[in-house]
């Protein structure tokens, strides 16, 4: 039986829920719901990407504030897509964290031996629907939400180019940078060429609040606005961001839920900090320990699902 003690609550406000976007299926790409402007002069291709996961609210938010607006690219090409709509389609407001996905991640499936393989989901048939828009774009903007109203970061494969795309854009000034080979699965920013070295371009995830608040979809747009704008395709909006030195930590583990025993030792939302072997964790009798000094931990599960993620080890650099 799960120990729910360890596990903090669910009691964030459903500040912004879901709308009906269907109105936004028809793109002009072939691709459902995936919308291309192209300026007609040189510049790089944009992918502005939204609905990873089912619940991740903010990103439908900023997706359908630059259609609702006419955000055109001055140069350059802008992609806007929304990419898992049947899980989001599939919101309960009485469980409303419960539509992340269907059945796999779709932010943990894109390697060339799943999208090749034979087995079939509703993430990896739109996962093989969108390759080509991944194919396409030199930056990508990934934007996502967390259970735990901690403060916004960014996430990306530990390449310089995305540090310094991250460092450009500017707020949030926290960064999660993942070395290649750590973690689980590959994320939609370490497909294709965006997970190799020596490329140009740039791959990026905003993780910007918690997944219903006000505060977390106005970021994903702002976020959004100056991404673009950095890239020379919009004018830069008022808000230029803040530009004071980021924190950073890099990826050491990262601990998949084995038993539905798996608990914390203290109830944790993120960015908690334990000191070398302190107890984090226990899953049925397997200690997970800090391996360092001064280990914050990142996206604590909210609750024990095996085979996914329970949470992130990391350091400050």
């Amino acid at each position: 039986m799960t120990d729910t003690s360890s596990f903090v609550p669910d009691t964030a406000p459903l500040e912004v829920l879901p709308r009906d976007i269907s109105a936004y299926r028809q793109g002009n790409t072939g691709i459902d719901y995936v919308h291309r402007f192209a300026s007609g002069k040189p510049g790089p291709h944009v992918l502005v990407n939204a609905l990873t996961h089912g619940n991740e609210i903010c990103g439908m938010v900023a997706a359908t504030h630059l259609l609702d607006n006419n955000v055109r690219p001055k140069i350059g090409t802008l992609t806007v897509s929304f990419a898992h709509v049947e899980a989001y389609n599939a919101f309960d407001i009485e469980r409303p964290y419960e539509n992340r996905q269907l059945v796999h991640n779709l932010n943990r499936i894109w390697s060339k031996a799943q999208l090749d393989g034979t087995e079939q989901s509703p993430e990896l048939r739109r996962a093989r629907e969108l390759r080509p828009v991944l194919d396409a774009a030199d930056y990508v903007l990934d934007i996502h939400s967390t259970r735990a109203p901690v403060q916004p970061f960014w996430v990306y494969p530990e390449f310089e180019r995305n540090a310094r795309l991250a460092t450009a854009v500017g707020n949030p000034l926290v960064h999660l940078v993942m070395p290649v080979g750590v973690g689980h699965g590959t994320g939609v920013t370490g497909y294709g060429r965006h997970g190799e070295s020596g490329m140009e371009g740039g791959a990026v995830v905003v993780e910007c609040g918690q997944h219903f608040s006000r505060s977390a979809a106005e970021l994903a747009t702002d976020v959004s606005l100056r991404f673009l704008a950095h890239l020379g395709l919009v004018d830069a909006p008022p808000s230029a961001g803040q530009r004071a030195p980021a924190r950073r930590f890099r990826l050491l583990e990262v601990h998949m839920v084995k038993t539905e025993s798996f608990a914390f030792v203290r109830p944790v939302l993120g960015f908690e900090v334990f000191q070398k072997g302190e107890l984090i964790a226990v899953d049925a009798g397997n200690e997970i320990r800090s391996p360092c000094d001064d280990c914050t931990i990142f996206m604590p599960t909210r609750a024990p699902l095996v085979g996914r993620e329970g949470v992130y080890l990391t350091v400050a650099i």
